[in-house]
């Protein structure tokens, strides 16, 4: 028997797979939860603004170093035929000449610029709108739906440049946190297309955007893709180098085992789901949720996430919308409603479409696509003194069912045909009601993939053809990808009265974008003060 590993990075643990290349069963499973977690209200004692989400880089390592012993307990290392790793995007930290993160000096351990941005750090926030304040004219934005994230990696580096100019002036380089392990492991610097097309404004024809465009956002930026930014780009899923002889004392494998190019961790999960055709729409579905798909053709869709040649496999085109709050959206519910999840189920499963009399946005963490802005905040309308928390779950779900139908309307209006819809991640694998209602609401076949490790699994069929095991991905896909699944057909009783609400959904997500200026007004008399940030004054 031989065997790929997969390694998937999330935003609280890595987990590790090993995987027989033959059939895609996987034959062990570890998880590492991340030492110090994800790093919010204060770093060693230092207080940190309310959108600040930091990480320590070291607990990536612990991940390799814990977990791959553990699943090879019973495998010899002959049979290893390569490794393949996703993580999460854009998760950025700032390393020196010998790429060492600057968080691990004496000099830096306090400061929170020198930490990991996760993904979900929100803090350049101001960056972003100035950003795409200065580039809203250019045509390459309308790869990305016409607007950058504060999420990606520009508004990012950006936010330190202004926040802590003598940091910026010894940083070496900035790098996504997937290309920065994938460098311990091979000893090579490589950025992945996936995380460069998607998070840092890289086009395979035109590459990266133009010095002239960079200073005029800031003159920190000058020349910055080739001084903190530089590095080649290769396609992810490609071979990025071998394992070096530090490396592989430390995990059990030997010295010289292929390792791919990396991916983000959403994006794997569509190989993983069995996907290597145009037509399929694939939810990777966990705190929140990435909608993915491949086509035949480049189309400028507004609100998209991006549009990348090959950014998950070669030949194609792939595209990335999104919503920022799923999981975690029912997650911060249950938590404060301090109800149990099967018990606030039941309950919500005897409701009809409609019956609540209550609608609500899922915004709770922004809205990502259509209207790419996360100082958008969350709504309920129609709750009354009889309300039950089972109604506001219902709605709840309800919620990201619309928000999905609003992503694949978009797509299908540009003319990107949606055949097939297919679901994936621990979420829906474990929650009946919601798919159900995701198949009520978008009208459409659901199927689910009984298999929570998409991402990991995906992760090891691009290992294993960067290895040389398999000599096309569609191959590799077919004989890899997971292919137990369960089906959700649509009620068709229930769709009128969805029409319905979807309809006041879109009528209460214009009023809140087009016609009141509510939320933003809010989030500014919140009055947020964040660490050490200075005037955006020279920036205008």
């Amino acid at each position: 028997m031989k065997y790929a590993i997969g390694i998937d990075y999330g935003t609280e643990s890595g987990r590790v797979i090993l995987v027989n290349i033959e059939n895609g069963d996987i034959v062990a499973t570890s998880v590492t939860p991340y030492p110090h977690g994800v790093i919010t209200g204060h770093l060693n004692n230092r207080t940190l603004g309310k959108e600040t989400a930091l990480q320590v880089p070291q607990d990536y390592l612990e991940v390799l170093i814990n977990s791959i012993p553990e699943v090879m307990k019973e495998i010899n290392p002959n049979d290893i035929v390569g490794i393949g790793l996703d993580f999460t995007s854009s998760t950025i930290l700032p390393v020196d000449e010998n790429l060492n993160p600057l968080c691990e000096t004496k000099e830096h351990e306090n400061n929170p610029h020198a930490y990991v941005k996760l993904w979900k750090h929100h803090e350049a926030e101001d960056e972003a709108k100035h950003l795409n304040k200065i580039v809203q004219q250019e045509q390459w934005t309308k790869r990305y739906g016409g607007t950058i994230s504060s999420e990606w990696m520009l508004p990012k580096v950006l936010e330190i440049a202004n926040d802590d100019p003598p940091l910026f002036n010894q940083v070496h380089l900035f790098l996504e946190a997937g290309d920065w392990v994938i460098s311990k492991l091979t000893g090579n610097l490589i950025r992945n297309s996936c995380s460069a097309g998607y998070k840092g404004t890289w086009h395979k024809e035109t590459g990266f955007i133009d010095n002239e465009t960079l200073q005029k956002i800031s003159p920190a930026l000058n020349d910055i893709y080739k001084t903190k930014l530089q590095g080649n780009v290769q396609s992810s899923g490609t071979l990025a180098g071998t394992l070096t002889k530090e490396i592989s004392v430390k995990v059990g494998l030997h010295e010289g085992t292929p390792v791919a190019v990396g991916i983000i961790d959403a994006h794997a999960a569509l190989p993983g789901a069995g996907v290597s055709e145009p037509g399929t729409l694939v939810m990777v579905m966990g705190t929140s949720t990435c909608h993915l798909l491949l086509s035949d053709k480049e189309v400028l869709v507004p609100g998209i996430s991006g549009v990348v040649e090959g950014g998950i496999l070669p030949g194609y085109f792939a595209y990335e919308a999104g919503q920022a709050a799923v999981g975690d959206l029912f997650a911060h519910f249950l938590k404060n409603y301090q109800t149990n999840f099967e018990t606030l189920s039941d309950e919500a499963k005897i409701l009809h479409p409609g019956q609540s009399g209550l609608l609500a946005l899922d915004w709770h963490n922004g809205c990502r696509t259509p209207f790419v802005d996360t100082t958008l905040s969350g709504v309920l309308v129609g709750e009354k003194l009889s309300t039950t928390p089972a109604e506001v779950y219902r709605a709840l779900l309800e919620a990201t069912a619309f928000g999905t139908k609003v992503i694949i309307d978009l797509f299908e209006k540009h003319e990107i045909p949606i055949n097939q819809v297919i679901a994936t991640g621990g979420i829906p694998n474990k929650n009946n009601l919601l798919m159900q209602i995701y198949a009520d609401i978008l009208q459409k076949e659901i199927t689910v993939v009984q298999n929570d490790q998409a991402p990991a699994l995906g992760a090891a069929i691009l290992g294993a053809v960067a290895a040389g095991a398999y000599d096309s991905y569609s191959r590799a896909i077919r004989h890899m990808a997971s292919n137990k699944t369960i089906v959700y057909k649509p009620n068709k009783d229930n769709a009128n009265i969805y029409i319905q609400l979807f309809d006041m959904y879109k009528q209460l997500s214009t009023f809140f974008t087009e016609q009141s200026s509510i939320m933003h007004d809010l989030n500014h008399l919140k009055g947020e003060k964040k660490y050490d940030r200075k005037p955006m004054e020279h920036l205008q």
